[in-house]
């Protein structure tokens, strides 16, 4: 597995801002329906629920927002760069503004987890972050995130 086959070029987005996590996840849902053709109504209200049980920031402003859908066949991701950090609730309290969110089917089981590891790992890498940061083209920033070894998720 390995991040070109979960994220289309087409999942890509850069916003000015945004000013709540609702705002975002209604951003993500667009997105998903733009690059997937999923419902957005269904693919936010999947973000929401997840969020609930707990907030998916995971620190150094990034963000690994995740749902089931049983919309889908295959694990999906949408990756969205905002150009102001927004308040995300993350374990380390610091603005998130890098935001890759993954869909996965009701009965993906173990492919979901290899995905959000994988998702995970790329994101902890603050090089890979830095160019994120200082990129506002969907193509350079898929090339970016694609770019890396094709890592085996655990």
């Amino acid at each position: 597995m390995d991040l070109s086959t979960i994220l289309s070029p087409a999942a890509i987005r850069v916003v000015g801002s945004i000013t709540s996590k609702k705002r975002l996840f209604h951003e993500l849902g667009d997105l998903a329906r733009h690059a997937y053709g999923l419902p957005a109504s269904h693919a936010i209200d999947a973000l929401l629920d997840r969020e609930s049980l707990g907030p998916t920031g995971v620190g150094h402003g990034v963000a690994l927002p995740h749902a089931r859908l049983q919309q889908l066949d295959c694990v999906s991701g949408v990756f969205l760069r905002l150009d102001r950090p927004i308040d995300f609730g993350s374990v380390d309290r610091q603005p998130v503004d890098l935001f890759f969110s993954l869909f996965a089917p009701e009965s993906a089981g173990v492919d979901h987890l290899k995905a959000l590891a994988l998702v995970s790992r790329t994101m902890r890498d603050p090089s890979i972050c830095a160019k994120l940061r200082a990129n506002d083209d969907p193509a350079t920033l898929h090339a970016i995130l694609t770019a890396g070894p094709a890592v085996k998720a655990a």
